[in-house]
């Protein structure tokens, strides 16, 4: 390809921080011509160091390589949207672009006149999508949060850690690289129906909604399923364990893996014992547990622990930082770190393709300047292609054939189908999809229970195929005939052993796009271990935020697989729109560390730029103070409190009262915990949030996520879809966390049973009814799990 896919789209980004730059940047590297709009000051983040290193006010002004990294290759025009003509100029600009990306807050938005609804009056054919922290409305839309205060709210913060001691929320704001990666797929096919159309659109992004999907793993699901069995705050074990030389990331999620696991530290009791084959028994005798795991990784250097768990296919890893990731041999031979225009270094996108092509690392504008020049100017009018022309189906007519299996894969092929694409998933009753089992429930028809896999395959239509037969093969050689994206997650040798190769697709389909997303990649030394999303975490960094700096490093527990399945689903879009120009599909590669490694970015940029290791802080934040989770009335509860901003400082010390006169609220954080801590010790935590957040200070109880269920601003919003499941009956299924106009997407029928739809599939591309019989009569198809018996 001669210039990347989105040359010819046009963006006016008002935006801060990370969320809407985020989402920008995605937009920009594809060829977009984005404009930043920033005040007469600039973009407060211009300044902005996680590690606290002074920037520089250069000649082109302020541009921190954390800053240049979000806007590398955008233009800047200074707007003061404050004033008549500052908003007069915001119109003007309007007249020329297909998209407004926001992150006012609502009130904000309003007050300035440039909330969606005005703006959309006055250029009726713009998409507007607005990217705030609860959405644009609902009770909760202008109550001020945070990444931090979100977490409480969501409950993920509530459960990591050990009972009966403080809390950790997961550092590094992952939760607004989150928030960024699920509305970019959305706000990108409803802006090009939109172009296509003439018919412009309200995308109404949440990130409390998007953290709802993956910082608690559908705990709002368990709580229907299994009431009263809550969820304990807990550590993974094992998780990253201290080796002779370091720390060693290893995941334990199948009873296979943690048998092996016991057998490989020659502790083959533990493995036997049926009190210890789930996360909560291990953690009930966790310092059993440690004691026996650290006995023998401790004499272990960790590139042997790698090594002796990869032979016994147990997902493990190094535990990354930034120093660490930029010298690993896979991600060394593979490049994906390149030196930016500042001289730092910072990850290429995450993913890569056999014949389109993404901009290269460029500088970040200059204050008012126009930054690098797109490929291909706005004045050209590039023509951009077509995939749909409705903004609430915008990929009417795509249809996808989903190979894939547990989280990452099963979520961006799902994202895709309630955008309108048309979708077969095709799964073996002979081996199921994972997620069938990840439920920790003790139910008939287990498979049919996992809350992860509900909330995954919502909606689709399902095919029982066994892809290791010859029958099994000539069923999906049909389907490929069929399909404009064929998606798979296995490991790279698993599809190959099958036969599913990008040389086979495209023989049979010149059309396909093929995306694979392994957890490594499909070249490099790595390219043949597997990994969760846990492993990514400990391996790309993540990790390395997340904990208290005197204790263990602890995982988010889940986020990566949905900025891997939002990338895919981003790609996937960009390789459709190429082939509408060449006739032709190509290869897509989407690994899950380099998910990852988007959200860890900050630590190599710090690392590379100013030579300073960014590591975890507890509680604590290097952008709001004070920060921290507080004690409150009942024992072992707790409520976070973030201080941004020196109104909010002030909000807070009007509400605590004057025990916090005299403080600095940089300088002095120890006392401010003391003072804020005896205060909120006096208070039941919903009640003390209550009091902070409606003054105007960002705070929340850290609920558990059980209660998530009944958030009044997710009722208000209608993010719960309920649906009558034929196993599990009444069943909450979480919309995707955006409105188009006024309401999210519509997610279809309940999750399938297993083989719910087999013969629809077969007799769709050419297969009789008893051409069907015979294939279930042959093992071929199914629908019950080969190895159970039936009742």
């Amino acid at each position: 390809m001669a210039a990347p896919p989105l040359v010819g789209l046009r963006v006016l980004e008002m935006g801060s921080r990370v969320m809407a730059p985020y989402v920008g940047k995605l937009f920009a590297d594809a060829g977009a011509d984005v404009c930043k709009l920033e005040s007469p000051a600039g973009d407060p983040f211009r300044r902005w160091s996680a590690s606290g290193a002074v920037i520089p006010e250069g000649p082109a002004g302020a541009a921190s390589p954390w800053f240049s990294y979000l806007n590398g290759g955008k233009r800047s025009e200074v707007v003061d949207l404050a004033s008549p003509a500052g908003r007069d100029r915001l119109l003007d600009l309007m007249a020329d672009v297909d998209l407004v990306l926001d992150d006012h807050d609502p009130a904000d938005a309003v007050a300035l006149g440039v909330d969606a609804v005005a703006l959309r009056a006055a250029h009726p054919s713009v998409v507007v999508a607005t990217l705030t922290r609860f959405g644009a409305t609902g009770p909760w839309a202008d109550r001020p949060a945070n990444d931090f205060t979100l977490q409480a709210l969501l409950g993920s913060t509530e459960l990591r850690g050990v009972p009966g001691e403080e809390p950790v929320s997961v550092g590094g704001d992952l939760g607004d690289f989150v928030g960024a990666a699920m509305a970019a797929p959305a706000v990108l096919a409803v802006t090009l129906a939109a172009r296509a159309s003439g018919q412009g659109a309200h995308v109404d992004a949440s990130q409390y909604e998007a953290m709802a999907h993956c910082f608690q793993i559908h705990r709002q699901m368990f709580e229907v399923f299994d009431p009263g069995n809550r969820a304990t705050r807990s550590i993974m074990i094992p998780s990253i364990e201290p080796a002779a030389d370091g720390m060693v990331g290893l995941c334990c999620v199948t009873g296979q893996q943690w048998q092996d696991f016991c057998a490989m530290i020659g502790a083959p009791d533990l493995g036997e014992d049926d009190q210890l084959g789930d996360f909560i028994g291990r953690m009930g005798r966790r310092h059993e547990m440690w004691e026996r795991i650290h006995a023998y990784t401790r004499t272990q250097t960790v590139d042997d622990l790698v090594e002796l768990a990869s032979a016994f296919r147990i997902p493990v890893g190094p535990v990354g930082t930034a120093d660490a990731l930029v010298a690993y041999d896979h991600l060394v031979e593979r490049e994906v770190f390149r030196t930016q225009p500042g001289g730092h270094l910072a990850p290429r996108p995450a993913y890569r393709f056999s014949e389109s092509v993404l901009e290269p690392p460029r500088p970040a504008p200059a204050l008012g300047a126009g930054g690098s020049a797109p490929a291909a100017a706005p004045s050209e009018q590039v023509e951009v292609p077509c995939l749909g022309d409705d903004p609430k189906r915008p990929l009417a007519g795509i249809r996808i054939l989903d190979l894939s299996t547990f989280w990452a894969g099963p979520v961006a092929t799902n994202l895709l189908r309630v955008l309108g694409a048309d979708l077969v998933k095709v799964e073996s009753h002979v081996r199921l999809d994972g997620m069938r089992w990840a439920s920790g429930l003790r139910r008939p028809l287990l498979w049919e229970w996992s809350p992860g896999y509900h909330g995954a395959n919502v909606g689709k239509t399902v095919a029982t195929v066994d892809l290791t037969t010859e029958q099994g093969m000539e069923v999906l050689a049909r389907l490929v005939d069929e399909a404009d994206v064929v998606f798979e997650n296995f490991s790279p040798r698993v599809t190959e052993n099958w036969g599913v190769t990008w040389d086979w697709i495209h023989q049979r389909n010149p059309r396909a796009v093929f995306l694979r997303a392994p957890a490594y990649g499909l070249d490099g030394p790595w390219r043949d271990r597997g990994g969760f999303a846990m492993t990514m975490e400990q391996v790309g960094g993540l990790a390395n935020r997340t904990g208290h700096p005197d204790g263990p490093r602890l995982v988010p527990m889940g986020p990566v697989d949905y900025l891997a399945a939002m990338h895919s689903a981003f790609a996937v879009q960009l390789a459709l729109l190429d082939r509408e120009r060449t006739g032709l599909g190509q290869l897509v590669e989407m690994p899950l560390l380099e998910a990852a490694l988007q959200a860890s970015a900050e630590q190599v940029v710090e690392w590379s730029a100013h030579g300073n290791l960014l590591g975890p802080m507890g509680n604590r934040s290097p952008s709001a103070s004070p920060q921290g989770l507080y004690p409150t009335a009942v024992a072992d509860q707790w409520l976070a409190v973030s201080v941004e901003t020196d109104a909010q400082w002030q909000a807070l010390s009007a509400v605590v009262g004057g025990a916090l006169s005299g403080l600095d609220r940089h300088g002095d954080v120890d006392a401010l915990d003391g003072v804020i801590g005896g205060w909120s010790a006096r208070l039941d935590g919903p009640e003390a949030a209550d009091l902070l957040w409606r003054a105007g200070v960002p705070a929340a109880f850290c609920q558990h996520p059980g209660d998530v269920l009944h958030s009044p601003q997710l009722e208000a919003r209608g993010f719960h879809h309920w649906k009558d499941h034929p196993a599990t009956g009444r069943t909450p299924y979480p919309a995707f966390p955006f409105h188009v106009d006024g309401t999210h997407l519509p997610l279809g029928d309940p999750a399938p049973t297993l083989g719910q739809h087999t013969e629809e599939v077969l007799a769709s591309v050419g297969f009789t009814g008893a051409e069907v019989a015979a294939m279930v009569e042959a093992g071929v198809s199914g629908d019950w799990p080969v190895g159970i018996p039936r009742d």
